[in-house]
């Protein structure tokens, strides 16, 4: 199989690298809490389809604000429409279906696998993505200390609806391929607010059909000012601002290094859960955290080095 590389391109895990995927994490994090508030009056499709055209326009209008160039090459769109599918249509689609039959905390342990696909697919694809053992076993750690935090009563569906596990499963994957996908922009030379902008607006495009015919949102109540203002946070600050800097981590990074997102999303998620609705941090939550850390200490692998 044929490798993809570039040699101009020196992927690094600096500090403001890490700074970039704490934020992303923390924004992804957040979703967990706008979804749960707008879930309750919207259905799946229209929420997810608000989210990504809300997202387009908010990214669209900062490209002609800013004067980027618009790209010409057809080669470009058509990767837009691409990674929109990949990084949007698929998972959003697959996870979504999944949930319907399998608890939402080993939903989260299957989309953790993420890592995982990403080092496998990196690994065939992307000859300066090459995984050691070091950083498989530090992918390896952050999946348990994922696990850990769940909770060992969210695997004990883990067997049962097969079909809808491995939906979730296939979500991860087209995470992990959008990743290795995406690493084309840069090569392009293509701006990562454009391409931000792209995908969001390409995936707008590509879900619209099927929202249009399942949830006839015509027919829907207005939601009210909860909801409104969630889908807002949901689409400014979980999906616009965090693609910006997701292709900005993918660009200078990678995908093995972005993919460990997944890692920081349940520590996100149960830290605001703690700051925002009071809840109360168990010790298995230090505990995973703690395995996280050590993994993404390994994936890092300068600390190993000293």
């Amino acid at each position: 199989m044929t490798t993809i590389a570039d040699p101009a391109e020196r992927l690094t895990m600096g500090r403001a690298e890490w700074a970039m995927l704490l934020a992303l994490s923390v924004l992804w994090g957040g979703s967990f809490l706008f979804v749960g508030i707008a879930v309750a009056e919207l259905p799946t499709l229209t929420l997810v389809w608000l989210r990504v055209a809300l997202a387009a326009l908010v990214l669209w209008a900062a490209v002609a604000v800013t004067g980027r160039p618009l790209p010409r090459a057809p080669r470009v769109w058509a990767a837009f429409l691409g990674m929109g599918l990949l990084n949007n249509v698929i998972p959003f689609s697959l996870i979504v279906a999944g949930q319907h039959s399998i608890a939402s905390g080993l939903a989260s342990i299957l989309n953790a696998t993420t890592p995982l696909f990403t080092v496998v697919v990196a690994g065939l694809l992307l000859a300066d993505e090459r995984p050691g053992g070091l950083k498989l076993c530090g992918v390896a750690a952050g999946l348990a200390g994922v696990a850990v935090m769940i909770g060992p009563d969210a695997l004990a569906g883990l067997g049962t609806n097969a079909l809808a596990q491995l939906a979730v499963l296939g979500g991860a994957l087209s995470y992990a391929c959008a990743a290795v996908f995406g690493r084309r922009f840069r090569r392009m030379g293509v701006d990562p607010l454009v391409t931000a902008a792209g995908q969001v607006g390409a995936a707008t495009l590509l879900l619209s059909p099927a929202m249009l015919i399942a949830d006839r949102p015509w027919t829907l109540p207005m939601p009210g000012t909860a909801t409104c203002a969630a889908v807002l946070g949901l689409a400014v600050l979980s999906t616009a601002l965090a693609y910006l800097l997701y292709f900005r981590i993918l660009a200078r990074a990678g995908a093995t290094s972005l993919s460990l997102v997944t890692f920081l999303i349940p520590v996100s998620a149960i830290l605001l859960g703690g700051l925002v609705l009071g809840e109360r941090l168990a010790p298995t939550d230090f505990a995973g955290m703690a395995c996280i850390a050590l993994g993404l200490a390994a994936v890092d692998g300068r600390l190993f080095r000293r």
